[in-house]
């Protein structure tokens, strides 16, 4: 699996804010526009692509009289993570070893 800087990097960081704590729409927006960018409507066709892919799960919550729809990471999401993170190891060493001349043993 090649680590691409699109949809595999923006799952593996959705993916890594909720194993830290369940969380809602717009607050996962906010995590994720602090390491890139990307609007609130792009972000929610990516939660529900990883429901559907059985790595998220959802439930309700109130807040301040409403109910708010929270994220949690699932098994097959954890697994998914891992895999991410395994190929981010990967990836980095071989940037690192163009970018700063580093030799890398594998």
């Amino acid at each position: 699996m090649q680590f691409s800087s699109g949809t595999a990097l923006l799952d593996s960081i959705v993916l890594s804010l909720l194993a830290k704590e369940d969380s809602y729409g717009y607050k996962i927006t906010q995590d994720v526009q602090e390491i890139l960018f990307i609007s609130e409507s792009s972000l929610y066709p990516v939660l529900r692509r990883l429901q559907k892919e059985n790595c998220l799960e959802t439930y309700d919550g109130e807040f301040s009289g409403r109910n708010r729809r929270y994220y949690r990471i699932t098994s097959n999401g954890m697994i998914k993570l891992d895999n991410y993170r395994r190929e981010w190891i990967k990836y980095r060493k071989k940037i690192e070893t163009v970018l700063l001349g580093l030799n890398t043993v594998d």
